[in-house]
């Protein structure tokens, strides 16, 4: 009897259609996004603004589901029961510009320091670099089902950190400063548009 090699014993195992690597990708976040969900219940003991608790609810009800479904396509290889719906921010706020003067900041000596400005940050210290590890993670998938389920998640946890800094934002956690007049203007101006790069390429490769 023949021996089948490594790859022929593959195929034939059902719904064996991942590569290796990013089965390792693929479990890193994974475990992340259980991290992230663990971290959002414990927070929920220090959080005190009603509008924050209801941004962490919010947003780890839709972490739970995407969580599920990534779980569901890993396993399978296959297209997931449902979609990845879009993350949509209810409230959005106006920038507010500018720095105010406060309290220098410092660790919390207790826990009863723990206030709502720090577990806002926690999440929001979570939830970026999860942006960034889903889109990275997505470039290294082959299974075209898990790869677009990485991407599209990517850009709805690019939303959740937004909604994070809007709500830091407004309250004077999250402060963003301006740049003066002028050098605003020379910045913005530094590129101008390509005149076009393939133009001068356009009849490469003919022959006469």
């Amino acid at each position: 009897m023949q021996q089948q090699t490594g790859s022929q014993q593959n195929q034939a195992i059902p719904g064996f259609n991942h590569g290796g690597h990013e089965i390792f990708e693929a479990q890193e976040i994974i475990q992340c996004t259980i991290n992230i969900l663990d971290n959002y219940t414990i927070y929920k003991q220090f959080v005190k603004d009603p509008d924050l608790m209801d941004i962490l609810n919010r947003q780890a009800g839709y972490i739970e589901t995407q969580y599920n479904l990534t779980v569901e396509c890993f396993k399978s290889g296959q297209k997931p029961s449902q979609v990845t719906e879009p993350y949509l921010i209810p409230d959005m706020k106006e920038q507010v510009y500018g720095l105010k003067p406060g309290q220098p900041k410092k660790p919390a000596a207790s826990q009863a320091e723990i206030d709502d400005a720090a577990i806002s940050t926690l999440m929001l210290n979570q939830i970026k670099p999860h942006a960034s590890g889903l889109a990275r993670s997505a470039t290294e998938v082959t299974n075209p089902v898990l790869r677009r389920v990485l991407a599209s998640q990517s850009q709805n946890f690019v939303e959740m950190a937004y909604e994070l800094y809007q709500y830091q934002n407004v309250r004077g956690y999250y402060q963003v400063p301006q740049l003066s007049g002028q050098d605003l203007h020379t910045l913005l101006n530094g590129f101008a548009p390509s005149s076009g790069i393939n133009q001068g390429s356009a009849g490469m490769g003919r022959t006469h």
